[in-house]
């Protein structure tokens, strides 16, 4: 509660997940799919113990999804459809129990998010809910919030996107990178993988099984070459599923090479950078006396960080990148290098952590906060208040 008696409730809108609950609290109160789903036939109205509904939001609709045609809000964290995010808003209102004319809410929204995009957020609290006070954050800054940093590198990789983003003295700068890899993506190419193999699964209704088998066999290679010749070799790789229907299948270099679009996207048709060219290229690309702090606190945050093997690739990477690009293949200025990465075991919801904290600490002051009052007063210009340095 704020001084006035409000609820602070913080809100991270994900691609793939939606994580909300109050401030000063360390754990999201409620996590659900940010997806909604109508039904394709009117045949049945009950289907397999579920009440098949005109809309379906979150696990109702995850749970139902044979029968529905789902559409996500969100793509590349950025809300692509405003009707179906205002279904998912209203659901988690209803799910948190709260009154928001009693209420003030931190929304979560990425890097580079259009400034449209931010306004028509802030409008829909205040016009469509009637929030007593509304504030934004950029995730990344939350996440480096929650580790308790004000300068360092976030590497936020979700469902729908991954971005490096630094920040400086709790301002993310200008030279963030986006790379459209993410969790979505890399369950897609395991799903082509597992077809490759012989393995028959259906895109859609098969996706949230393999999105399981993904999140509790996938890794990332040490050294992709000695990892090949493992899996070709040997059974070390190797790994037994039990499929919902009972089937067994098996799992080898499938286990590696998905995760493996992150350092290669070309594996998935996107054209870019890996993670690690891309985080040593942002770095590169700030101010020379910013850059040794930034490289002492890359932090990792998202679902798409929790693969094993993950920080010891990229710091394997980033030295090797460092050496040829900055060091010119001079080994003796390795020793000044300290590169740190840091792996917090709640990386996850890292931003919700991050906002529940700011939201907490920031609860009585105005100056980062809209009030209804304002908002009335002056419209959409009252979003730029959040932003001025």
């Amino acid at each position: 509660m704020d001084a006035e008696g409000n609820k602070v409730v913080v809100c991270d809108n994900g691609t793939g997940f939606v994580k909300c609950g109050f401030s000063g609290t360390n754990f999201p109160e409620y996590i659900f799919p940010s997806m909604v789903g109508r039904p394709i036939l009117r045949s049945k109205d009950r289907v397999g113990g579920f009440e098949i509904k005109d809309l379906m939001v979150g696990e109702e609709a995850a749970a139902a999804r044979q029968m529905l045609e789902i559409n996500y809000p969100m793509k590349n964290g950025i809300v692509r459809n405003w009707e179906d995010m205002e279904h998912v808003w209203d659901y988690t209102f209803e799910k948190l129990q709260i009154d928001p004319k009693h209420s003030r809410i931190l929304l979560t929204e990425p890097p580079m998010n259009p400034l449209a995009n931010r306004s028509k957020m802030v409008a829909k609290m205040f016009e469509k809910y009637g929030f007593a006070h509304v504030t934004v954050a950029i995730q990344a800054v939350l996440t480096l919030c929650a580790q308790g940093l004000l300068t360092g590198v976030c590497v936020d990789s979700g469902d729908g996107v991954t971005h490096i983003v630094p920040v400086y003295e709790g301002y993310a700068l200008p030279q963030a990178a986006r790379l459209d890899v993410a969790g979505r993506n890399i369950t897609s190419y395991l799903i082509k993988l597992l077809l490759l193999r012989g393995y028959a699964f259906n895109k859609t209704a098969d996706y949230e099984t393999v999105r399981q088998i993904k999140e509790k066999l996938c890794y990332v290679g040490y050294d992709l070459e000695q990892e090949i010749k493992l899996a070709r070799e040997t059974t070390a790789v190797s790994e037994k599923y039990t499929l919902p229907d009972g089937r067994v299948i098996t799992l080898g270099e499938e286990r590696f090479s998905a995760p493996e679009a992150l350092f290669q996207p070309r594996l998935v048709d996107v054209e870019s950078l890996g993670v690690a060219e891309l985080l040593v290229k942002t770095i590169q690309s700030t101010d020379l006396d910013v850059r040794p702090e930034l490289y002492k606190h890359i932090v990792l945050s998202g679902g798409s960080t929790m693969y094993p093997g993950l920080p010891s690739r990229l710091e394997r990477e980033i030295k090797q990148l460092y050496l040829e690009r900055v060091l010119k293949n001079d080994t003796s200025g390795l020793s000044k290098f300290k590169l740190r990465i840091e792996d917090p075991p709640r990386r996850k919801h890292m931003v919700f952590l991050g906002g529940a904290v700011l939201a907490e600490l920031t609860k009585d002051n105005p100056k980062m906060w809209i009030s209804k009052k304002e908002y009335n007063e002056m419209g959409e210009k009252a979003v730029q208040k959040l932003f001025v340095k």
